[in-house]
């Protein structure tokens, strides 16, 4: 990979992570209109951890709050009562995409990646998301989400197993639908992604071990700084501007994304 191939997966991987717009849609229809060769795996692997790293830097004050809440079990007054809740919530909304992704990521990979299916779920859930916001967004806050409310967006993240869907995206969608807020169903759906990179990265992690390839360092080193830097001011946009900006302009991009996916990879 040239330095100019690293920098530009690393930043689309980077914003597109945490935008609701399919971080799989791009990464076919950049490298396609390039014509560029695959990155590999090891590149991956090295803009997930950049990603990971900036979300967690982001949310730092809450993941301290809740690990150390799960430390103290709970006890110690209100705040650390409901970072404690929190804690259990996202480990709550996390259990659907592990175990689909455990007994069904052969089957998604060997049928689902196609760019039909990619221009499809691109297109179907950026007209959900838009309605979601514009018809059934409440104001509950992060502070208020309940038990059923963590189970149903977790459900929804499983459907982000499939490509094109945005894991970002859809959890929104359904945060959005149960009567959260936009702002709140996005620092949930924020959170949510720590672990759900954990298990994703630790994957091909495992399968880049097995296959004991040779690897770029100064590569990789690169593509982690850049797409961390990267998905770290998105987030802080993107949570910043989200009132203002609304979801209309996300149902408009995705729809024309579809469009070219479809046209340039049938």
């Amino acid at each position: 990979m040239s330095l100019i191939e690293i920098i530009v997966l690393a930043i689309v991987q980077g914003m597109t992570e945490f935008l609701p717009v399919s971080s799989s849609g791009h990464l076919i229809l950049v490298p396609a209109i390039l014509g560029w060769e695959d990155q590999g795996l090891a590149f991956d692997v090295a803009v997930h951890v950049g990603t990971l790293l900036a979300v967690m830097f982001y949310f730092r004050d809450e993941l301290l709050g809740m690990v150390s809440a799960v430390l103290k079990r709970g006890q110690g007054g209100a705040q650390v009562a409901a970072d404690f809740r929190l804690a259990w919530l996202i480990v709550l909304a996390t259990i659907p995409v592990g175990l689909i992704g455990l007994l069904a990521r052969d089957f998604i990979a060997a049928n689902l990646r196609s760019p039909m299916v990619i221009a499809l779920t691109t297109a179907v859930f950026g007209v959900a998301l838009w309605a979601a916001a514009r018809f059934l967004a409440g104001g509950r806050r992060v502070e208020e989400v309940r038990w059923v409310d963590a189970a149903l967006i977790g459900a929804a993240q499983a459907l982000a197993l499939v490509p094109g869907t945005s894991r970002s995206g859809i959890t929104m969608t359904m945060g959005m639908a149960r009567g959260l807020s936009a702002e709140a169903s996005a620092r949930f759906s924020f959170l949510m992604s720590i672990p759900v990179i954990v298990l994703a990265g630790g994957l091909e992690t495992l399968k880049l071990v097995k296959a004991s390839v040779d690897v770029d360092v100064t590569a990789l080193l690169v593509g982690t700084v850049v797409s961390g830097l990267f998905a770290y001011a998105t987030i802080a946009f993107f949570l910043a501007a989200l009132k203002r900006i609304g979801m209309f302009g996300f149902m408009i991009y995705r729809l024309a994304l579809a469009a070219a996916i479809t046209a340039l990879l049938t």
